[in-house]
């Protein structure tokens, strides 16, 4: 399968509406008269490749929102409500239970990571089947995901789902990258170029696998439930108190603590919390959130979820480690 976006990154500093309008020409003549299936997360590469995408071909775009069950709390409804009204072929395709059947019992990350790549692949390629003269796939897979997932010459990090977490076989006849040169403060720059309101290009990075890399060991319903009312604590007292980081979330560790609560013995899990400051997100620093910030968390962390015994603080950078845990 041939990539004409391949080699899009230059030397130097880059001219984002020199980069808008090469790629634009790269998506007519790769695409033609064809039509294209996106599939839109609501994240901001997503979203910024829907928008050029709909400048480049309009009429010719399908959005594709799988939610996998692995979303943040709400969320599924939230992108729902911000794409819907937009004229984008907007289509929600709920596959919590797919996606669960596939994980269940797999503890490596690598294994996830490629469980749902190409399941996303196979929804997307089910849904085409449904439309007309749908040929191409597009993802909103930046720089920095081809980086870490070893292509050409980089050793592997981790294999984003995009691109190596995608299956061999693969039923469409190319794939549209048009943000594949891009760093993520550049794509934030095109999103706000074509027009992209705040909220969707100044939101923070989600991970393709979402809330199963943020899951460590099995991916079972009650884990995730539990992250998920975590992570909107911790994140919600991050925006309250005005904290600047450029990526902050909760992880389920999938350890377990002995606590006190209601004055007995408890045995809950562990939640680590973790915030970083980046400015391509290739290296990263952990953000040294002020301890009122994390006494409240934690005490609101512990005592809202039944299940937390324990909180802990992540303070390791970007080398050596990721900014997610798997």
């Amino acid at each position: 399968m041939t990539n004409p976006y391949e080699n899009l990154r230059t030397e130097g500093e880059l001219d984002i509406g020199v980069y808008e309008a090469k790629v634009i020409e790269i998506i007519r003549n790769q695409v033609g008269s064809r039509q294209v299936l996106l599939g839109l997360s609501g994240g901001v590469d997503s979203s910024v490749c829907a928008a050029l995408l709909a400048k480049a071909i309009p009429g010719k775009l399908h959005c594709i929102f799988v939610d996998h069950g692995l979303m943040r709390k709400d969320e599924g409804d939230e992108v729902e409500s911000a794409f819907a009204n937009r004229d984008l072929n907007f289509v929600r395709v709920n596959a919590e239970d797919r996606f669960f059947e596939k994980l269940a019992g797999v503890t490596d990350p690598e294994v996830k990571r490629k469980i749902v790549g190409e399941e996303f692949i196979r929804v997307f390629e089910e849904e085409a089947r449904k439309l007309s003269g749908v040929e191409f796939l597009a993802q909103g897979t930046i720089y920095p995901d081809v980086v870490e997932s070893g292509i050409g010459n980089c050793a592997t990090i981790k294999s984003h789902h995009n691109v190596g977490g995608l299956p061999a076989d693969i039923g469409f006849k190319e794939l549209v990258e048009p943000l594949r040169g891009l760093y993520k403060p550049e794509v934030r720059e095109l999103g706000q170029r074509l027009g992209l309101p705040p909220e969707l290009t100044d939101r923070q990075p989600f991970p393709g696998p979402g809330l199963s890399v943020r899951c460590l060991g099995e991916v079972t319903k009650e884990k995730l439930d539990i992250l998920r009312d975590a992570d909107a604590i911790f994140r919600s007292e991050m925006k309250s108190a005005g904290i600047q980081s450029n990526q902050y979330f909760a992880v389920m560790t999938g350890l377990k603590a002995v606590g006190i609560k209601n004055d007995a013995r408890a045995y809950g899990y562990v939640i680590a919390l973790r915030a970083v400051s980046t400015v391509d997100f290739m290296t990263a620093e952990f953000v040294k959130v002020p301890f009122d910030v994390l006494t409240k968390a934690s005490e609101r962390l512990t005592s809202e979820i039944e299940a937390v015994t324990r909180v802990v603080y992540d303070i390791t950078g970007k080398p050596p480690g990721t900014v997610e845990w798997e």
